[in-house]
């Protein structure tokens, strides 16, 4: 495999950064259901995306094998369930809340990549895996509630959780074979079409919104979509699912401290701790499995020698 143009990890950093916005635009679009919320942030995208398809990248779309297609599929759906139950927490619960729990998908990925891909982690890797955890539930512990329709909200979230982790799981796949621009333009066309019909069926209207909620679509659109997943996907050529979803455990601090700026909500001393407690789980799991990776090239050389 060839050596990525930069730094991976950067990537991944950038994209948390990016996807940190997104709870609160979706809080800020509070006359839109959660669904149509997710259905223009995709079908924007696409349409930003089709005139550089069209011109690029028609002939490996046109050629894409059978197992991929399906794959890809899989994966746009998994990424349109995520935004309906994810989006529909906020409704519900709190940013910080319901960002935590969507973070908690590393628990489904160790499981999923363990499972299907047969991946295998040093003791270091889970320990610093379950320190982030840690830290990203301490972050929201102020404002957790667990009654109501908290509660309820607090499930949508964790099941927003476990499928965006079959979305990277597919994805981390199917990127083997397909261009970044490709794959991501079929997902994101399949997850538009999926809430598209999701909202035909339930009855949501597609038109009547105030205008300040169409820039928040296009703002969903441009900065946690193209910046955010996107670089997400570019990185699942390189990065396990695992490594990217722990890096995703950076969200919770992100959002959090822009739910403060813009929509007030205060940044308790049980989410500073609880950022401390990430940001240490993080560095390890990545010191960890670089150190892993060095000693797998070297050992390789060393067999080759």
């Amino acid at each position: 495999m060839r050596l990525p143009p930069f730094n991976p990890y950067i990537a991944v950093g950038i994209g948390v950064l990016s996807v940190s916005t997104s709870a609160v635009f979706v809080k800020l679009a509070d006359q839109a259901p959660a669904a149509m919320i997710a259905n223009y942030r995709l079908l924007i995208a696409v349409l930003l995306m089709a005139p550089i398809i069209l011109a690029k990248y028609r002939h490996e779309i046109k050629h894409i094998e059978r197992k991929d297609w399906l794959l890809s599929i899989l994966a746009g759906v998994f990424l349109a369930f995520h935004f309906i139950l994810w989006f529909e927490s906020l409704n519900y619960t709190s940013v910080a809340s319901s960002v935590v729990l969507v973070t908690l998908q590393p628990i489904f990925a160790f499981l999923g990549t363990y499972i299907f891909f047969k991946e295998r982690f040093s003791y270091g890797a889970i320990i610093s895996m379950l320190i982030a955890l840690i830290g990203s539930i301490i972050i929201s512990w102020g404002d957790f509630q667990i009654s109501g329709m908290a509660l309820f909200g607090d499930i949508l979230a964790l099941l927003g959780a476990i499928t965006v982790t079959g979305y990277f799981l597919l994805g981390q796949r199917v990127r083997r074979n397909l261009s970044l621009m490709t794959y991501t333009f079929v997902v994101y066309g399949v997850s538009s079409i999926t809430l598209i019909i999701y909202n035909l069926l339930v009855g949501n209207a597609f038109t009547g919104y105030p205008m300040d909620h169409w820039w928040i679509f296009i703002a969903l659109a441009i900065i946690p979509t193209f910046f955010g997943h996107t670089l997400f996907n570019w990185a699942l050529k390189w990065l396990s699912t695992s490594t990217i979803s722990m890096g995703i455990v950076f969200e919770p601090i992100g959002a959090s401290i822009l739910a403060y700026i813009i929509l007030g909500e205060k940044v308790t001393a049980s989410q500073l701790l609880g950022g401390t407690i990430v940001l240490f789980g993080l560095f390890l799991f990545i010191l960890s499995t670089n150190r892993k990776t060095n000693l797998t090239i070297s050992k390789k050389k060393q067999q080759d020698d």
